[in-house]
């Protein structure tokens, strides 16, 4: 590698293209004058032990790719006369009080937290959390890997991602993590948005921006003086996780933030934190294991395109179907914004049929 760097050895073309691949890079990159400028994809929150790991060349290709279909949405947006810019974006600029910054999330979007908690599943919950973000005029995207599940993306290098653009502000949510935990992330995301800041979050926060971020959307999900009243009832065994399941299941929250956020005011030591948070990991991740095991012998699965509108939002489908039929978008462009081949686009904007009642 050096001496390829040094000019001293010419790669042959499969080395080249095995470096593509490797890289995630277009054969082409290699061909050109110079090295391409990077990306601007904001800053970067996480406090990762390694940045060096492998696994950030593929949250790197992702985060171009949401970047360019980003830009895309942007232009269709630019063309339309009634297109209005979303003022919550950098609303918040300055503001270092993690309650005042919940109520603006709460004011933005019209949260009703006892509407988000009547849902009889975590994954409804979050629909109705997206819903709320999606008609401000916020893009949601659920994405955890680049088209395919062997480039799947682990939590411990990325959570979410946010464009603050005030004309298509963006929000990626990481959809390797638990289902359970995508509403706090979406909050998590927004609060950057009322911030100002695009970037990328992940890892354990630890101060600054991160932690007020955290602070903020644990403040819209749950009440402190539920998490305190709970965290009286703690002891040191395993009827710790009885009771912080029931207050999780409650609230359609994840048992690691309940678990944090006892942490976080004291009534929790920080190793018994982490040994609630790498317990409840274990579980989630062997459950996950046992579905994966139990479904592999069926036949069929969820559809394609149904796995797939959901993956995108209703926000980013409705710009879709607005450009192809106004014209402002090809099937070619259209495909590029979603993600798809041009031969999926069309059905997977056709409007899924309702069944009769």
């Amino acid at each position: 590698m050096a001496a390829i760097e040094a000019g001293e050895v010419t790669p042959t073309a499969s080395l080249l293209q095995r470096m593509a691949a490797q890289y995630r890079r277009p054969l082409l990159t290699f061909y050109m004058p110079k090295v391409p400028a990077p990306a601007e994809l904001g800053q970067d929150f996480r406090t990762l032990p390694d940045r060096g790991d492998p696994s950030n060349i593929l949250l790197a290709t992702l985060l171009r790719d949401v970047k360019a279909r980003q830009a895309l949405v942007r232009e269709i947006l630019e063309d339309e006369e009634d297109a209005a810019e979303v003022n919550m974006v950098g609303s918040a600029i300055g503001t270092r009080d993690a309650a005042a910054l919940a109520e603006t999330l709460v004011e933005f979007i019209s949260f009703d937290r006892d509407a988000y908690r009547a849902h009889g599943r975590g994954e409804d919950a979050f629909a109705y959390l997206r819903g709320l973000v999606e008609a401000k005029g916020v893009f949601v995207l659920l994405a955890g890997d680049c088209g395919h599940w062997s480039t799947a993306i682990e939590v411990s290098i990325f959570r979410g991602f946010a464009i603050a653009d005030r004309l298509a502000p963006f929000i990626v949510v990481n959809d390797q993590d638990a289902k359970s935990a995508w509403a706090f992330t979406l909050l998590h995301e927004l609060a950057h948005l009322l911030l100002g800041q695009t970037g990328v979050s992940g890892g354990a926060p630890q101060a600054g921006v991160e932690q007020l971020c955290n602070d903020a959307a644990a403040a819209v999900l749950v009440d402190a003086a539920e998490i305190a009243r709970i965290g009286h009832q703690l002891g040191s065994g395993a009827a710790d996780v009885a009771i912080i399941d029931a207050l999780a299941n409650q609230a359609r929250i994840s048992r690691s933030m309940v678990a944090y956020q006892l942490f976080r005011i004291g009534l929790l030591a920080e190793a018994r934190w982490v040994e609630l948070r790498d317990t409840f990991r274990g579980q989630w991740l062997a459950q996950k294991r046992r579905d994966r095991e139990k479904n592999r012998g069926k036949e069929g699965g969820p559809n394609w395109y149904v796995v797939r509108r959901h993956r995108l939002g209703a926000a980013m489908l409705a710009v879709a179907r607005q450009g192809m039929a106004d014209g402002s978008l090809t099937p070619t462009r259209a495909a590029r914004m979603l993600g798809v081949k041009p031969m999926s686009v069309y059905p997977l904007l056709a409007e899924p049929r309702r069944a009769m009642s």
